[in-house]
């Protein structure tokens, strides 16, 4: 598996390239965002490791672009912002996890396996069907009677978790730690605010709706 670590501090870059070649995985480094971008776009990479404390750019900023620019490998945020708002601004432009400093190599490490398990080709079908709402998992887009969705990246990722479990009750815990593979607060709203705006595009109006809510239990893709 070949990696890209974006990280200015060079005592941590050193750190994490040690460990995970010690790991088996191949790393490439970066200590600025334009360096990054270069890297990312042309080689291939099967997971960004992303500090967003870089000295030229937010990385926030970085990831965004790399998105627009059609890199598609999953990222792994690593940052001192702990925030919970933070931390889902970087899930929602592009993040597919993230890992507040300080960290364990465990954790880390544990972290970038359910992400690289999680985004093989071989695990995954290339199409979701739930009634007349599809999801083209290559493509990343989906639509409802043909209408296309304009999702963010964690709306579609929610999207999809719910079309892989139709007609089953999903709890708020199990969203945080399937499609977030992370743990917050059990009192955040993160998850609420999250079906609602999803909620929005997928049962506007005229449509019949297909996100319930079950109150005090969590919620379902009906099927039927």
């Amino acid at each position: 598996m070949q990696l890209l670590l974006v990280e200015d501090d060079l005592d941590i870059q050193a750190f994490l390239k040690r460990s995970l070649t010690e790991a088996g995985y191949r790393v490439d480094t970066a200590a600025d965002g334009k360096t990054a971008e270069r890297l990312a776009t042309e080689g291939k990479h099967d997971l960004l490791i992303v500090d967003l404390g870089l000295p030229d750019e937010d990385g926030m900023n970085l990831i965004l672009r790399l998105r627009q620019l059609g890199v598609s490998a999953p990222v792994m945020i690593l940052s001192a912002r702990r925030s919970v708002d933070d931390r889902v601004r970087g899930l929602e432009q592009g993040g597919d996890d993230y890992l507040t400093k300080p960290f364990a190599l465990a954790e880390l490490l544990a972290r970038l396996r359910n992400l690289l398990k999680r985004n093989a080709p071989g695990n995954a079908t290339t199409c979701l069907r739930v009634l007349d709402l599809e999801l083209d998992l290559l493509r990343r887009e989906a639509s409802r009677s043909g209408e296309t969705l304009d999702l963010t990246t964690h709306e579609f990722a929610l999207l999809e978790y719910l079309c892989r479990n139709p007609g089953r009750v999903v709890t708020r815990s199990m969203i945080l730690d399937k499609v977030w593979g992370m743990r917050i607060q059990p009192d955040t709203n993160v998850v609420d605010v999250q079906i609602y705006r999803l909620r929005r595009k997928v049962d506007a109006e005229g449509r019949a709706p297909l996100i319930r809510t079950l109150r005090g239990v969590g919620y379902v893709l009906r099927d039927r």
